[in-house]
């Protein structure tokens, strides 16, 4: 039997914030379906989804369950993996959304900053022999107490790098609404260079010294798992910056 080894793609909150932009999204996946045949997309909830779920339970208790609050949290992904699922069939293409625990991401049992455990790919592979794309919810898994549960911030990028190291993916392209990695930010400082390789310490160095791009832990996973990075815009058809060893 043939070895599946699919590339995995990671939309960020700005590359799904209104409808243009997820049919964007939906070309650019097909774009890459074209070169590498199966593709799993990990994406995160549509813009500032996330913060405004929190305001709005911050205005209902100042103390949330985290529970529940796990449970509003999640909604904001499911958003995204059901629009972008129907914007790829629309172009023609087959796709299947999952949920984290759907998709067999299991955690533990801390609400709102839980650990992947272990991640079980079956139903994931038997969807990409189908010729799917297959599209997870980015930032959630399941407890032991078959609760839903959420990873914390930044917890889209762990979903990605992690099911990339699981599945022996080639790369994960990371896309955000900058080019790559830059010697500082771009949208503050307009001379600021886009640096095409960096290393796995080199990329942590900068996540310590308030670099915003990807969370330390993040890379640390991808360096513990030799995950082959690519940080890239959505909004540009360029290359980015390759993370690596």
């Amino acid at each position: 039997m043939k070895k599946i080894s699919p590339l995995v793609m990671k939309f960020g909150g700005s590359s799904v914030a209104n409808v243009d932009r997820i049919k964007n999204v939906a070309s650019i996946i097909i774009e890459q379906k074209r070169v590498f045949k199966y593709v799993v997309v990990v994406v995160s909830a549509p813009g500032d989804t996330t913060d405004d779920l929190i305001e709005k339970a911050n205005q209902i208790t100042q103390n949330p369950d985290k529970r529940e609050l796990d449970m509003l949290l999640a909604t904001g992904e499911q958003m995204s993996i059901a629009l972008l699922s129907m914007a790829i069939k629309e172009i023609g293409h087959d796709s299947i959304s999952l949920t984290g625990p759907q998709a067999g991401i299991y955690a533990d049992e801390i609400h709102t900053k839980a650990k992947i455990i272990d991640i079980d790919t079956k139903r994931i592979k038997k969807y990409l022999k189908q010729d799917k794309v297959v599209i997870v919810a980015g930032f959630q898994g399941i407890n032991p107490n078959e609760d839903i549960t959420t990873l914390g911030r930044g917890g889209s990028d762990l979903t990605a790098i992690a099911l990339a190291a699981k599945l022996k993916s080639p790369i994960c392209e990371i896309y955000t609404d900058v080019d790559g990695v830059f010697t500082t930010d771009p949208r503050v400082v307009p001379e600021a260079k886009k640096i095409d390789y960096l290393t796995y310490e080199e990329m942590l160095e900068m996540a310590g010294t308030g670099a915003q791009v990807m969370m330390a832990r993040s890379i640390e996973v991808a360096k513990k798992y030799n995950v082959k990075l690519e940080i890239k815009s959505s909004l540009t058809r360029k290359s980015g910056t390759i993370v690596y060893k």
